[in-house]
């Protein structure tokens, strides 16, 4: 993609309504987000009344990409919300024109570091977080960056309400094993779930039917497809 298509879409992203951006996240006490038409709001503790306006359930999908999960999600479950979290505008962008596309009015996307995500949403404010396809970071010294790493299950535990669930879905089997280890480790979590190979035999989450772009490219390199559930204690 050359630099003027993404610097247009990086443009293009705030003039959809479902779309919020986190300019300044490395400051840690900042929780303005941008909206549009640019303003700048606080939605931490807001997200249920001042965009979705019901009080159904809302979920994450963490490092969304072009939030084809997030989307496939929210057609299934229109009684619940959605947001896509990721940091790269591009790939918000698609997700956002999808979601309009398809009249989605229970997803919403936000654009920040993933690091950040305490500063955005109020204590219980989350039912469940979804981490689809994260990148592995598969060097020793980048494990921290891993999204089931003790440092992340605490800032979940900090969104989440009591008993709120989080499915990990990978095709990675150092990510898979590391995080079995994290999350028997971890006093904030109890593992409801796992399983090295859910297309083994009949699925016992429809929520898992969905696949990715990237998840048809895993399956047809032979790679298998794991799943992890675990609960908020």
């Amino acid at each position: 993609m050359g630099r003027r298509n993404k610097l247009q879409k990086f443009a293009d992203i705030l003039s959809y309504s479902n779309v919020y951006e986190n300019f300044k996240a490395h400051q840690p006490d900042n929780e303005l987000l941008v909206a549009k038409p640019g303003t700048e709001v606080k939605m931490k503790g807001r997200w249920a009344a001042d965009h979705f306006g019901n009080t159904n359930p809302i979920i994450l999908e963490l490092a969304c990409g072009r939030g084809e999960y997030t989307v496939a999600l929210a057609q299934q479950n229109p009684d619940k919300n959605y947001i896509g979290v990721d940091v790269k505008g591009a790939r918000i962008w698609q997700g956002s024109r999808n979601a309009t596309a398809f009249g989605l009015a229970n997803v919403a996307f936000l654009r920040t570091r993933i690091e950040m995500i305490a500063s955005f949403f109020a204590l219980g404010e989350v039912s469940e977080i979804w981490i689809t396809f994260p990148d592995p970071f598969l060097k020793d010294s980048k494990s921290d960056r891993r999204l089931t790493s003790h440092p992340f299950l605490e800032r979940y535990s900090k969104i989440l309400v009591s008993g709120g669930t989080i499915h990990l879905k990978t095709d990675d089997p150092t990510l898979y094993d590391y995080s079995l280890e994290t999350l028997n480790e971890s006093p904030l979590v109890d593992i409801l779930y796992q399983k090295g190979d859910i297309y083994a035999e009949p699925l016992d989450y429809t929520e898992l039917e969905y696949k990715t772009y990237y998840e048809q490219m895993h399956i047809k390199a032979k790679k298998t497809i794991k799943y992890i559930r675990s609960v908020l204690k």
